[in-house]
């Protein structure tokens, strides 16, 4: 039945219909795509912390990581496109078909994901913090008191809002790999940005804050 569909689906130009397609490659090469860039910007970025190669090319460390913020940016759109292409080449499931709630999901992941931009700024979202820009406090607020990782989990759930608004298996694996990925980027940058905190802390205070303390006292 399923071929019968897919063949009067090719005659007639509508979507095929079907569970998943493995044969496709654009799948795989989403799917590389999704592992690349948290791998890319951990890796970059570790670099920076050790050796200050961005701040020292760019003189600046905000210049760095301007640099690397676009450059963030525009890997987070060539793979978005990547995404939505492999998807495209993939048939519809039925079942999984819910264009409302695919919407809901994409709509809550994006505010998740815009309200903590402007919480963060440019330099708290793309990783100032090896760069030595540190923020003077930690960000409480909306969204970060929903969820500790808002553009992580928002990013999720907007390529989850995309595979089922598409209707598409292939969206909720790859979307699974997001997880995933984005997960194991957790368990490797939070550790490593408290201990930048930490040395933070545990600087001595520098001449003039000792004075402003002492009037303050």
């Amino acid at each position: 039945m399923e071929k019968i569909q897919n063949f009067i689906a090719s005659v007639t130009g509508q979507e095929k219909v079907g569970f998943f397609d493995s044969a496709t490659p654009s799948f795989y090469v989403a799917a590389a795509a999704i592992a690349f860039n948290p791998i890319f910007w951990n890796i970059v970025a570790r670099q920076e912390y050790r050796t200050h190669f961005l701040t020292k090319i760019f003189r600046s460390p905000y210049y760095g990581c301007y640099a690397l913020a676009l450059t963030i940016f525009g890997l987070g759109i060539f793979r978005d496109s990547l995404y939505k292409a492999a998807l495209d080449e993939q048939p519809l499931y039925p079942p999984l078909h819910q264009p409302a709630l695919g919407v809901l999901l994409f709509v809550a992941g994006n505010v998740l994901v815009l309200s903590s931009m402007w919480a963060l700024g440019v330099t708290g979202t793309y990783l100032g913090d090896y760069f030595g820009i540190l923020m003077d406090s930690k960000v409480e607020g909306f969204p970060f008191n929903v969820t500790g990782a808002p553009m992580y989990w928002g990013s999720t759930l907007s390529f989850l809002g995309t595979a089922l608004y598409k209707g598409r298996v292939a969206g909720v694996l790859l979307t699974l790999e997001v997880f995933v990925m984005y997960y194991l980027a957790l368990q490797y940058e939070d550790p490593f940005t408290a201990e930048i905190y930490a040395k933070k802390d545990a600087r001595p205070a520098t001449r003039s804050q000792t004075k402003k303390d002492r009037k303050e006292l």
